[in-house]
Protein backbone atom coordinates (compact mmCIF):
# COMPACT_ATOMS: atom_id res chain seq x y z
CA UNK A 1 0.00 0.00 0.00
CA UNK A 2 1.21 3.51 -0.85
CA UNK A 3 0.19 6.60 1.73
CA UNK A 4 0.53 10.12 0.48
CA UNK A 5 0.91 12.09 3.96
CA UNK A 6 0.67 15.75 3.27
CA UNK A 7 1.56 17.88 6.42
CA UNK A 8 -0.68 21.33 6.16
CA UNK A 9 -1.37 21.34 2.93
CA UNK A 10 -2.44 24.96 2.11
CA UNK A 11 -3.55 24.90 -1.96
CA UNK A 12 -6.61 22.79 -2.55
CA UNK A 13 -6.13 22.13 -6.51
CA UNK A 14 -2.64 20.21 -5.20
CA UNK A 15 -4.67 18.32 -2.79
CA UNK A 16 -7.82 17.51 -5.35
CA UNK A 17 -4.73 16.34 -8.06
CA UNK A 18 -3.08 14.19 -5.30
CA UNK A 19 -6.38 12.89 -4.29
CA UNK A 20 -7.12 11.84 -7.96
CA UNK A 21 -3.86 10.09 -8.14
CA UNK A 22 -4.77 7.91 -4.85
CA UNK A 23 -8.16 7.18 -6.66
CA UNK A 24 -6.04 5.77 -9.71
CA UNK A 25 -3.32 3.96 -7.94
CA UNK A 26 -5.45 2.52 -4.88
CA UNK A 27 -2.82 4.97 -2.64
CA UNK A 28 -4.23 5.99 0.69
CA UNK A 29 -4.74 9.97 1.20
CA UNK A 30 -3.75 11.55 4.92
CA UNK A 31 -4.15 15.07 5.81
CA UNK A 32 -2.65 16.89 8.44
CA UNK A 33 -4.38 19.90 9.88
CA UNK A 34 -4.20 22.73 9.79
CA UNK A 35 -6.03 22.45 6.00
CA UNK A 36 -5.13 25.21 4.21
CA UNK A 37 -9.15 24.66 2.16
CA UNK A 38 -12.24 23.40 3.52
CA UNK A 39 -13.16 19.31 2.57
CA UNK A 40 -16.56 19.15 3.66
CA UNK A 41 -18.84 17.76 1.79
CA UNK A 42 -20.47 21.24 0.15
CA UNK A 43 -17.28 22.15 -0.45
CA UNK A 44 -16.20 19.19 -2.53
CA UNK A 45 -19.77 18.85 -4.40
CA UNK A 46 -19.27 22.73 -5.28
CA UNK A 47 -15.95 22.15 -6.29
CA UNK A 48 -17.47 19.29 -8.86
CA UNK A 49 -14.94 16.58 -6.98
CA UNK A 50 -16.91 13.74 -8.21
CA UNK A 51 -13.93 11.14 -7.07
CA UNK A 52 -13.40 12.59 -3.76
CA UNK A 53 -15.66 10.37 -2.06
CA UNK A 54 -13.74 7.21 -3.73
CA UNK A 55 -10.74 8.45 -1.74
CA UNK A 56 -9.30 6.22 1.09
CA UNK A 57 -9.30 9.32 2.99
CA UNK A 58 -7.54 10.26 6.71
CA UNK A 59 -7.20 13.64 8.23
CA UNK A 60 -5.36 14.02 11.87
CA UNK A 61 -5.35 16.99 14.24
CA UNK A 62 -1.29 16.78 14.26
CA UNK A 63 1.78 15.09 13.03
CA UNK A 64 1.76 13.19 16.38
CA UNK A 65 -1.68 11.68 16.06
CA UNK A 66 -0.57 10.67 12.58
CA UNK A 67 2.47 8.88 13.98
CA UNK A 68 0.64 7.66 17.03
CA UNK A 69 -1.88 5.65 14.95
CA UNK A 70 0.26 4.56 12.23
CA UNK A 71 4.00 4.37 12.99
CA UNK A 72 6.81 5.73 11.19
CA UNK A 73 7.90 2.66 9.32
CA UNK A 74 9.11 2.67 5.52
CA UNK A 75 8.38 6.24 5.84
CA UNK A 76 10.27 8.60 3.06
CA UNK A 77 9.95 12.30 3.62
CA UNK A 78 10.34 14.26 0.62
CA UNK A 79 12.50 17.31 0.67
CA UNK A 80 14.10 19.23 -2.13
CA UNK A 81 17.26 19.70 0.79
CA UNK A 82 18.07 16.00 0.99
CA UNK A 83 21.26 14.48 -0.31
CA UNK A 84 19.88 11.44 -1.67
CA UNK A 85 17.69 11.02 -4.93
CA UNK A 86 14.64 8.81 -5.14
CA UNK A 87 16.00 7.00 -7.80
CA UNK A 88 18.56 5.36 -5.25
CA UNK A 89 15.51 4.16 -2.64
CA UNK A 90 14.37 0.87 -2.67
CA UNK A 91 10.14 0.93 -2.18
CA UNK A 92 9.82 -2.66 -3.02
CA UNK A 93 9.04 -3.67 0.52
CA UNK A 94 5.13 -3.00 0.05
CA UNK A 95 3.82 -0.43 2.42
CA UNK A 96 5.44 2.73 1.51
CA UNK A 97 5.11 6.29 3.42
CA UNK A 98 5.20 9.68 1.49
CA UNK A 99 5.82 12.73 3.77
CA UNK A 100 5.14 15.89 1.73
CA UNK A 101 5.53 19.39 3.48
CA UNK A 102 3.23 22.75 3.01
CA UNK A 103 3.41 24.42 -0.47
CA UNK A 104 4.88 27.28 1.24
CA UNK A 105 7.71 25.97 3.97
CA UNK A 106 7.96 22.16 2.91
CA UNK A 107 8.57 19.65 5.85
CA UNK A 108 9.71 21.27 9.37
CA UNK A 109 13.28 21.12 10.00
CA UNK A 110 12.49 18.77 12.96
CA UNK A 111 11.27 16.43 11.12
CA UNK A 112 13.77 16.19 8.71
CA UNK A 113 16.52 15.96 11.27
CA UNK A 114 14.59 13.12 12.78
CA UNK A 115 14.29 10.89 9.94
CA UNK A 116 17.64 12.27 7.95
CA UNK A 117 18.01 9.18 6.69
CA UNK A 118 14.90 8.90 5.12
CA UNK A 119 14.97 12.18 3.74
CA UNK A 120 14.72 12.45 -0.33
CA UNK A 121 14.54 14.65 -3.32
CA UNK A 122 13.38 14.71 -6.69
CA UNK A 123 16.08 15.60 -9.09
CA UNK A 124 15.69 19.02 -10.81
CA UNK A 125 17.86 21.83 -11.98
CA UNK A 126 19.65 23.97 -9.60
CA UNK A 127 17.77 27.47 -10.32
CA UNK A 128 14.45 25.59 -10.00
CA UNK A 129 12.68 25.77 -6.15
CA UNK A 130 10.86 23.21 -6.85
CA UNK A 131 8.12 21.30 -8.68
CA UNK A 132 4.65 21.65 -8.23
CA UNK A 133 3.53 19.21 -5.13
CA UNK A 134 0.89 16.90 -7.12
CA UNK A 135 3.71 16.22 -9.97
CA UNK A 136 5.99 15.61 -6.98
CA UNK A 137 3.38 12.96 -5.75
CA UNK A 138 2.69 11.26 -9.00
CA UNK A 139 6.22 10.67 -9.66
CA UNK A 140 6.72 8.87 -6.08
CA UNK A 141 3.40 7.28 -6.22
CA UNK A 142 4.52 6.16 -9.77
CA UNK A 143 8.10 4.87 -8.68
CA UNK A 144 7.02 2.88 -5.87
CA UNK A 145 4.38 0.94 -8.11
CA UNK A 146 6.50 0.40 -10.39
CA UNK A 147 9.34 -1.56 -8.13
CA UNK A 148 6.52 -3.37 -6.96
CA UNK A 149 5.10 -4.53 -10.14
CA UNK A 150 2.35 -2.10 -10.36
CA UNK A 151 0.32 -4.36 -8.39
CA UNK A 152 -3.48 -4.29 -8.49
CA UNK A 153 -3.16 -2.24 -11.58
CA UNK A 154 -4.75 -2.57 -15.35
CA UNK A 155 -1.51 -3.26 -17.29
CA UNK A 156 -3.46 -3.50 -20.24
CA UNK A 157 -5.12 -0.57 -22.81
CA UNK A 158 -7.47 -0.89 -25.68
CA UNK A 159 -7.15 0.95 -28.48
CA UNK A 160 -9.83 0.81 -32.03
CA UNK A 161 -8.41 -1.38 -34.71
CA UNK A 162 -7.00 0.68 -37.51
CA UNK A 163 -9.91 1.00 -40.62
Amino acid sequence: MIDLVLVEPEIPNNTGAIGRTCVCTGARLHLIKPLGFDISDKAVRRAGMDYWYDIDLHVYDSIEDYFAENGDENIWLTTTKAPKSYVDCDFSAGDVAFLFGKESAGLPEWLREKYRDRCIRIPMRPAVRSLNLSNAAAILTYEALRQQGFPDLKDFGSMREEL
